[in-house]
């Protein structure tokens, strides 16, 4: 068994700021880390920390992009058990993504869609809760979430634990054992 992490962050961005007043949630945001210390977390977001217009694929840290430019990110962190195949298909997905990341693109319109409640799928192209919900899926990792996803939608997961809450630059881990080679 390996345990993988959802993180769901609300950054303060114009961005994160207008999907919390649609979604009245706490967080905007939601990331995958393949290890406790959030050094191997992936989404789609922002390329470029100071600039909100271009997306992709990113991989994200703590102290590293936009996470690093706003120091006030607060975050949830959950943990999920899964089968050591569910984690290899996982970082597969990854790797391939990574291999051929200048085809992806960020779902700006699939975004967009979610508040009109609808779901515009794109080929390549998604957004943060998008993605992560991909991952689970192509992992074969039962879950109940809805087609239209939203950051929050991930705390209905089965098995789901609460790891840490507070601000993401105070998140400390000690002893951390599992880390993967994407």
């Amino acid at each position: 068994m390996k345990r993988i992490y959802i993180v769901l962050t609300y950054s303060g961005t114009v961005l994160s700021r207008i999907i919390k007043i649609y979604t009245k949630n706490e967080f905007s945001h939601v990331s995958i880390s393949f290890d406790e210390n959030l050094e191997q977390m992936y989404s789609f977001g922002r390329l470029n920390a100071y600039n909100p217009f271009i997306g992709g694929f990113v991989h994200e840290g703590i102290n590293i992009g936009t996470f690093k430019r706003f120091k006030n990110t607060k975050t949830v962190i959950y943990s999920i058990y899964i089968t050591d195949e569910q984690y290899e298909r996982m970082l597969n997905i990854i790797k391939r993504i990574k291999q051929f990341e200048k085809t992806y693109k960020f779902n700006f319109i699939g975004l967009v869609a979610v508040s009109l409640h609808k779901r515009i799928h794109r080929e390549h192209a998604f957004y943060c809760a998008e993605f992560v919900k991909y991952l689970l899926e192509n992992a074969q990792i039962e879950n109940n979430l809805p087609d239209i996803i939203k950051p929050e939608d991930f705390l209905h997961l089965e098995n789901i634990r609460e790891e840490y809450r507070g601000y993401l630059r105070e998140y400390k881990v000690n002893n951390s054992k599992e880390i993967s080679n994407v």
